[in-house]
This record gives C-alpha cells, sequence and structure tokens, in this order.
C-alpha cells in the first residue's frame, strides 16, 4: 500500500506543471468542438454513428466530464493523470503476477519516463491512459483464469477452480473496454498468449482456444480502424502512398527510434520530422535486417537467459505493429512517429530494464564481504536516482504542453521544418487576435507544403480580419482548387464576398457550405446574416433557428435571430431570444442591452430601464446606454433623473446627437426653454457636421 501511494505522489509530482495546461491541438476535434460532447447531440451519436471515430468510450467519458465540470481543462487532466497513475499501478500488480523482479521499479520506470508525457499531458490523449488501464486489468484477470499468477498451469480436462470462469469473462470484458477505448489494443491476444508462455514455456490448445473470442474483437476492431482511418480521418492520397517495401523501410527504422528514445528520451518532439525513404539505397533496409537479425538470435536462444529479452522484443514489437506504417494512420502525414504512439509498447523493455537493473544490483551486493556494505546501498541509491532524473526531465517535458503557443513554438525550436506545427502556431495566434503574426506563419508554413487547402484556408481567413478581404478571395479559391468540396473554405469565401459587398456570391457559397455540411452552423448564421441584408427575413429566421437547435447555447445566434425576428415585427418572439442571451452572456453589457432595447420597443419601459441600468453597472463610462437610461427615465416621467443621465452621456460624448435630442424635449416640457434651445441647436450642429461631405 505504501509503495503504491508512493508510486502515484511520484507521478503526481511530475506531471504538476501539465495541470495548468490547456486544451490542445485536436483536443476541439474530441471535446471543445464537438458537438456529441458540447452541442444537442450525444451518447447515442458517439455509440451509433461514425462521429465518434474508434473510440466510443473515451468520448462517452468526455461527454460525463462536460457534464461535471463543462470545459475546465484541469478535471479532464486530473482525469487523464488518474488513469496513468491506475495503469502504473495495474502494470506493477501484472509484473507481480508474472514473477519479474522488480516489479515495482519497473513500473515507476515506465509511469514517470519523459516519453510518456505526450500521452499523460495531452488531454485527447485520454485514448492512451483509459485504454492502458482495460489493456493491464484484461491482462491481470487472464493470468489468473490460467493459473499463471500462481505458477500453476492447468492440463487439458482439469477442472477451473472456483470463480476462474469469472476471471475469465471478466478478461473478456476489459479487453472490449480497451479496444473501445482505443484500438491499438488489438495486440492484446498475442500479449496473452506471450504471458502464458512466459510462465509456463508452451501454450496448450486450451489456451489457443480460449484465446478465439480475444481474436475475434481484435479482428473486428482491426477492420473497422482501417476503414475509419480511410474513410472519416481521410488517412488516403499522395502522403500514404508509400511501397510495401518502403513501409517496410519506415517499419524497421521507427522499431530502433523509439527503442532508442527510452534509452536517452531527449530531444523528444511533438512532430518528428517525416522521413524520406529511399528505397534504392540498401541501407534504408539496415535497421529492419538488424531487427529481424536480432529477432532471429532471440528466438534462437529464447530457452536460455536471454528468454527475459526474448519476451520484451516481441512484446514490444507486437505492441508497435498496429502504428509501424503498414496500415496509413492519418497522423503520417506529419510525422512516421510520434511519442504517443508508443505508451503501451514501452512497458516491456522498461519493465525489463527495472528488472536487469533490480537483479544486477542484488547480485553485486552478496550477504557478507567487505563490498556487502556499500553494495547493499547503491540497491536503494541507483533506483531512486535513476527515477528522481526520469520524474525531473518529465516535469519539465510537461512545460511545453501548458499552452497551444507554446507546445508549437517548442515543437518549431526542436523541428524548424515541421509545416504542421507552423500552421497550428498561426491558427493559435489567430484565435488571439495577433492576426499579423498568424500570417507570417502562415506563410511559413505554405513555403514547406504550397498544396495545403486547410492552410489556404486558415490564410484567408486571417486576411479576411484585418480587412484584406480583396486579397483573401483568391486565396480561399485556391484552396477550393486543392480540395474540391471543402465546405468550411465555402464559409469563408462568402465571409470575404460579404465583406467586399459582394452578397449574392456570399450566400451562394454559404449554400453550398450548407449543403457539404449540413450541420455547419457558422455557415447557417452566416447566410442568415446575408439575407437580413437583403430583406429575406423569413429564410433568415429559418437559418438562425436551424443554427441555434445545432449550438443552443451561442449568444451570436440568438443575438441574431433576435434582431432577425424584431426586424419582421415578431418581438415578442425576439424579447424571448434577447432574454436568453442576457441569462447565457449576463457579464456583458451588450446583452442586457440589445434585450432594453426590445422592451423598449414593445413599450415594457419599467423592464427596459432595469436592463439599461444592468448594462451601465457593466460599462459605467458607456455613453450611450447613459442615453438609453435618460431616455427611459424620461418615458417614465422621472425627468430630473433623465436630465442627469442624459448630461453624463453628453460629458462622455459630446457629439452624441440623440442625447442632445432628447435632453431638449425633457427640458422643454421642464419649461428650461433656453437651455432646450442650446440643445436643439447643438444636435442640428452636430447633424450638418456628420452630414457634410468628407
Amino acid at each position: 500500500m505504501a509503495l503504491g501511494a508512493l508510486l502515484g505522489l511520484a507521478v503526481f509530482a511530475s506531471y504538476w506543471a501539465a495541470l495548468r495546461g490547456e486544451f490542445l491541438w485536436d483536443d476541439d476535434l474530441h471535446i471543445t468542438a464537438n458537438p456529441t460532447i458540447i452541442g444537442p447531440l450525444g451518447l447515442t451519436e458517439i455509440w451509433t454513428t461514425a462521429r465518434a471515430n474508434y473510440f466510443p468510450l473515451v468520448l462517452t467519458n468526455f461527454w460525463v466530464q462536460h457534464a461535471l465540470w463543462g470545459l475546465n481543462p484541469l478535471g479532464y487532466h486530473l482525469v487523464t493523470l488518474a488513469c496513468h497513475v491506475l495503469a502504473a499501478l495495474l502494470l506493477w500488480r501484472v509484473l507481480v503476477q508474472l514473477r519479474v523482479p522488480g516489479a515495482w521499479f519497473g513500473a515507476a520506470l515506465w509511469a514517470l519516463h519523459p516519453v510518456q508525457v505526450e500521452s499523460v499531458a495531452w488531454i485527447c490523449e485520454l485514448k492512451n491512459t483509459q485504454s492502458a488501464v482495460f489493456f493491464l486489468a484484461a491482462i491481470g484477470c487472464w493470468l489468473k483464469w490460467s493459473g499463471a499468477g500462481s505458477g500453476k498451469h492447468q492440463q487439458a480436462g482439469q477442472p477451473r477452480l472456483t470463480g476462474a470462469r469469472r476471471d475469465y469473462c471478466f478478461a473478456l470484458l476489459f479487453a472490449l473496454l480497451a479496444i473501445l477505448s482505443k484500438p491499438s489494443t488489438v495486440m492484446l491476444p498475442v500479449v496473452l498468449a506471450l504471458c502464458v508462455w512466459w510462465q509456463h514455456r508452451r501454450l496448450t490448445w486450451r489456451d489457443l482456444g480460449a484465446l478465439v473470442p480475444f481474436f475475434v474483437f481484435s479482428a473486428v476492431a482491426a477492420a473497422w480502424t482501417i476503414w475509419e482511418q480511410r474513410v472519416n480521418s481521410g488517412a488516403a492520397g499522395a502522403e500514404w502512398s508509400q511501397t510495401w517495401p518502403e513501409r517496410f523501410a519506415i517499419a524497421g527504422r521507427a522499431v530502433w527510434f523509439y527503442l532508442g528514445k527510452l534509452a536517452w528520451p531527449a530531444e523528444l518532439m511533438f512532430i518528428y520530422p517525416r522521413w524520406q525513404i529511399d528505397t534504392a539505397q540498401p541501407l534504408a533496409f539496415a535497421p529492419l535486417v538488424a531487427l529481424l537479425v536480432g529477432c532471429g538470435a532471440l528466438w534462437w536462444w529464447r530457452a536460455s537467459a536471454l528468454r527475459p529479452v526474448f519476451v520484451a522484443a516481441i512484446y514490444f514489437s507486437a505492441l508497435l505493429f498496429p502504428v509501424l506504417g503498414f496500415f496509413s494512420v492519418f497522423f503520417f502525414r506529419y510525422s512516421f512517429v510520434g511519442d504517443h504512439f508508443q505508451y503501451l509498447a514501452s512497458m516491456g523493455p522498461l519493465a525489463l530494464a527495472g528488472a536487469g537493473l533490480t537483479v544486477g544490483l542484488e547480485r553485486m551486493s552478496p550477504v557478507g564481504g567487505r563490498a556487502s556494505g556499500w553494495a547493499y546501498q547503491l540497491r536503494g541509491i541507483v533506483p531512486v536516482g535513476v527515477l528522481v532524473v526520469l520524474g525531473v526531465m518529465t516535469w519539465r517535458e510537461s512545460g511545453q504542453y501548458l499552452n497551444k503557443e507554446a507546445l508549437w513554438r517548442t515543437t518549431l525550436a526542436r523541428n524548424p521544418d515541421a509545416f504542421m506545427a507552423w500552421a497550428n502556431l498561426g491558427d493559435t495566434l489567430a484565435q488571439q487576435g495577433r492576426y499579423h503574426e498568424a500570417i507570417l506563419a502562415f506563410r511559413r508554413g505554405l513555403q514547406l507544403r504550397p498544396d495545403d487547402a486547410p492552410v489556404h484556408n486558415d490564410l484567408g481567413c486571417a486576411l479576411v480580419a484585418i480587412r484584406e478581404s480583396e486579397a483573401a478571395i483568391p486565396i480561399l479559391e485556391r484552396a477550393l482548387q486543392l480540395r474540391p468540396g471543402y465546405g468550411e473554405v465555402h464559409n469563408n469565401l462568402g465571409n470575404a464576398f460579404s465583406r467586399v459587398g459582394r452578397g449574392d456570391d456570399a450566400i451562394r457559397h454559404y449554400e453550398e457550405a450548407i449543403r457539404l455540411k449540413p450541420a455547419h452552423f457558422e455557415a447557417l448564421d452566416n447566410l442568415g446574416c446575408e439575407l437580413v441584408l437583403k430583406g429575406r427575413l423569413p429564410e433568415a429566421i429559418a437559418r438562425f433557428e436551424e443554427a441555434i437547435r445545432l449550438s443552443p447555447d451561442s449568444v451570436k445566434y440568438r443575438r441574431d435571430l433576435g434582431t432577425a425576428l424584431a426586424r419582421a415585427g415578431r418581438l415578442p418572439e425576439a424579447i424571448v431570444q434577447f432574454e436568453h442571451v442576457a441569462r447565457l452572456d449576463p457579464a456583458t453589457p451588450a446583452s442586457h442591452a440589445v434585450l432594453g432595447n426590445a422592451l423598449a420597443a414593445a413599450g415594457r419601459w419599467d423592464e427596459a430601464l432595469a436592463r439599461f441600468q444592468s448594462a451601465l453597472r457593466l460599462a459605467p463610462n458607456d455613453a450611450e446606454l447613459h442615453g438609453n437610461v435618460g431616455v427611459a427615465l424620461g418615458t417614465l416621467g422621472k425627468y430630473p433623473e433623465a436630465v442627469v443621465a442624459l448630461q453624463a452621456a453628453i460629458r462622455l460624448r459630446p457629439d452624441l446627437i440623440a442625447a442632445h435630442n432628447n435632453l431638449a424635449q425633457i427640458l422643454r416640457s421642464l419649461g428650461k426653454n433656453l437651455e432646450a434651445a442650446h440643445h436643439y441647436d447643438e444636435a442640428e450642429r452636430l447633424r450638418q457636421q456628420a452630414s457634410r461631405p468628407r
């Protein structure tokens, strides 16, 4: 119990910096902009449609978390980290069941190794940490069922121990849950067979028969994932067109790459350089040849002292197999390797390292003898020293995952030609309103990959944001040439045309964006706004209502609908929408002001005054709000207070014509004709000044 608590505390301390981290790349796809999590869609769509990609159980976890703490990233980090800690404890237990020396140390090496930071600090990689929990739970139950945990291996025909059937069913259940969390766990049946072979040096027909359901699960999940990667994720095209010789060369190089990062975790990167493989050069196959020779030698000496190395090597290779390049994975667009790909695979080599170091230190400290004192001390000092070093490295590595900008700038510092990092840095800067910096990043990305449609799209959007819509149009049109049917570009091209006054072209592109993606709520709202400008209010209202159905908590969509309803003379319905706006965004003055205006138009002046005053408390220096309060007070017959409010508006903005007019009317009604005349004259002067040609 104490060792388990110590391991958990060490892991939490090492990842403490990551707990302050924000949502990162792909977290929007999985959480913050996923309609199954934040929108009207939900568990039904997660489990019955392709929206869950290929990990519905993880999206279910995100759905529950969103219901508990919304979009506060701390909660998501804590769950991901808790799963990592639980996986480490389960790994410790499994290693104990397998009678691996230094089981706790091996589990700690895995949990604290900095190569795991990508999986633990990046929220959407809950896929890894959650699947690891079920993966290891399945192994533990399998070992218990098979009798491996107790060193007993039952012969065919022998009765199972009490509760063994339950253990087998739990192993099968956890295997299914692991696959539903991340399909890379499809190699679990191979691991289960390897565990039995490790414990008993053979596999019986009974063992193989018991593995059949596991293999069925894995086969179905593998086929499903291969299809999903090609069809839904888009892992098809020139970037995934490697020949089979190239794929074998990549696989050999990848295994050694991953092993090297475990042995020497320096220069870890979120995006590693994408290798250029030239199969015309014989050296391209050298890593693969070395791998095959090494595995062959280990197989030959599998009954010798190298048996643990053989098992660790087979485990490592088997768990990496789905991501070695034989199957197209979308991430390969950026790099053929990634730290998160070896999260499960790294358990084998690191457990082997823990066992080897433990055994080596034990042999250095025999009972008695002059060397026993210092050698015995080394048994404690060396493991602690190794874990402290790894923990510090993990803590430092976690710092780059605090926010998107830190992640992309760190990546570019280590890999300046990472096209994807330039593109995402530009996107991050654009989200912060730093459009000129974003444009530079997008242009640098296009220098590296001139035919990338998404970056053309992002560059066009940034140009629209800085009012260079004319320059944005050909760039967005180029994006459509590169990727016809790109719905997002149609929406953005509509925005560009709208800014330059080409409303008909804007409407055409908004409608095409919606045709390509009926649930494109942003395009629906944009189309509604353009239809309002054209005076086509019924059509606009229908579009706004559809956008709100898809995104019911959008302040903008409800405000736009309310405005359209008010213009259409449907004031009571408009007020309902503006009341939603005030509830959803109570800290924004405009949310109360727009409701106040609608209430005033409906003659509900008491309520309107209350809303204007709420807005004024939030923005006490807003001249127009002072003016609105003054008008409302005047309408309600509270003339002295109205005068004070209107005078305050004029002090803040002497050129506010409406305030002068309204103040003049109230002063005249109070019999202060001289003051009223002054404000009438001032209003007329301002009106004439505003009408002069410039």
